[in-house]
């Protein structure tokens, strides 16, 4: 769905396009409508809105000179990297400017010895790997849209990727970021060194969807390429036993490379695409990796194997060779754009849970295909429980973009309830701005507004992103109640 444009006076876009064109060269300022159009939306496509400029600045000098001129003349910026999110962090405001980096996109530098890139924010997630691959280095995060994404939108989301239960997150592998503030400064947080002073504004900043500054340069932790990698393709006749497989592997003290789970509506969507391999008659797939030496891989193998019978596998095969192993993954890093090929649309959810709540939180999606109507094909980082359900749905029907939302709703209610988080790894932006009132208390997110306004007190980077209003969070809440999904008990109604 397209949200109606609000008016903008000419008067007013030809007065900021004049003061940016005065800072910019006029290539990197956009302002008529079919060159808009392209930034209109990210990764969430349902919702979507021309921005009323587009800023391209091309140097941290020019980001600056952007911010200076928006804080004059009090435009709301909405930062962009290369618009794969998935939560709508991206999504401009009428009024607004988009602030660009991709433009900014050099590998300042890349130190083997101390395992480090210093990058700017438009380079891309897997160009940080090629340009370390020569040393036998990598950057470990590994979203599925890593060949596209970019470092400064890993860095505003905290993306992850298939492998981040044993490597961990963006936050776990920045070091340091340089930061265009609001008011025309540039700060460092972080260091390159084991420990910085002070507060820890670092891991605040990663994941800030934008709100807190521009980022301009980050420096990456990289690890060395594993000797050997190999994966397991498990199958299992019931998904409740797959789900429980995932927490006994991690209980008998394995904490594999990467550990996803799909089930058996995933596993059909993506065979015809990519020819993975994969047992379709299985209820459940799940792929653990090991890596390190050929030692190493081969215990952790047997090992995971063994725990895989005890759970009830039904099928395990092993890959033999590389190629194998990057077939076997093809159809989990395929499943979005898979997705496409069965449904017109489809909704990609992000919350995360504790494992042992895996297979409750399953059974409850399979009641809501029922409820809502409408199918839902789960993927997921079944390690650290982040769920990626699909819900598949048809935008040309009146009611079916309505039903997905109230679906996508009350699965985050229901990860909430058993413990875990509206978001793992794509961001709140504007698809989960009201679901924060589900998960938190109206002190918590009096602070969350604390951290925005030491940064931003103005409010114009990415505004009405992220921290919804008490007042909002009243609305939905008496919405959410008629629906019969419960908010945060502590909330106050009106």
């Amino acid at each position: 769905m397209s949200i109606t444009s609000t008016a903008i006076p000419e008067t007013r876009q030809r007065d900021v396009a004049r003061a940016l064109c005065a800072v910019l060269p006029a290539h990197c300022v956009l302002w008529r409508l079919e060159d808009t159009r392209p930034y209109e939306c990210d990764g969430l496509a349902a919702y979507r809105q021309a921005p009323m400029i587009v800023a391209l600045p091309e140097s941290e000098a020019q980001v600056l000179a952007v911010l200076n001129v928006c804080r004059e003349l009090q435009v709301p910026i909405v930062p962009r990297g290369a618009g794969t999110g998935l939560s709508g962090g991206a999504m401009p405001i009428a009024a607004g400017v988009v602030l660009s980096t991709a433009k900014l996109n050099r590998i300042v530098r890349l130190d083997a010895y101390s395992r480090t890139a210093v990058v700017q924010p438009g380079v891309r997630n897997l160009a940080i790997s090629e340009a370390a691959a020569p040393h036998g280095l990598y950057y470990a995060p590994d979203p599925s849209s890593q060949i596209a994404c970019t470092i400064g939108g890993n860095v505003a989301e905290n993306s992850g990727g298939v492998h981040c239960l044993k490597y961990g997150l963006t936050v776990h592998n920045v070091l340091r970021v340089r930061i265009a503030t609001i008011d025309g400064d540039i700060i460092e947080l972080g260091s390159e060194g084991l420990d910085a002073p002070g507060l820890d504004l670092l891991a605040v900043f990663i994941g800030s969807e934008g709100m807190l500054g521009i980022v301009t340069e980050v420096t990456v932790k990289l690890v060395p390429k594993p000797a050997v990698q190999r994966v397991i393709m498990a199958s299992f006749g019931d998904i409740v036993a797959g789900a429980n497989a995932v927490a006994r592997v991690i209980a008998a003290g394995i904490i594999p490379a990467g550990l996803e789970m799909m089930d058996q509506t995933s596993s059909r969507m993506v065979e015809p695409f990519v020819h993975a391999g994969y047992d379709l008659d299985a209820a459940a797939i799940l792929l653990c990796e090991a890596d390190g030496t050929p030692e190493e891989v081969e215990d952790e193998i047997a090992r995971m194997a063994a725990v895989l019978r005890e759970a009830g596998a039904t099928a395990i095969a092993v890959s033999e060779t590389e190629q194998e192993r990057l077939r076997f993954w093809s159809g989990r890093k395929n499943a979005f754009p898979a997705a496409g090929r069965i449904s017109p649309d489809y909704y990609c959810m992000d919350g995360t849970i504790p494992r042992k709540n895996l297979a409750q939180v399953l059974a409850g999606i399979a009641q809501m295909e029922v409820k809502y109507g409408l199918r839902c094909a789960n993927v997921f980082h079944a390690g650290d429980g982040n769920l990626h359900p699909l819900i598949l749905f048809d935008a040309n029907q009146a009611d079916e973009l309505a039903r997905a939302e109230a679906f996508g709703a009350e699965i985050l209610a229901l990860c909430v309830a058993v413990g875990g988080t509206i978001t793992g790894e794509h961001g709140v932006g504007i698809e989960k701005i009201d679901s924060m009132c589900v998960q938190f208390r109206p002190a918590e997110l009096a602070a969350f507004f604390g951290v925005k306004r030491a940064f931003d007190p103005a409010s114009l980077l990415n505004p009405d992103k992220a921290i919804p209003t008490l007042h909002r969070c009243a609305e939905f809440g008496r919405m959410r109640v008629t629906d019969g999904v419960l908010p945060h008990p502590d909330l106050p109604r009106f």
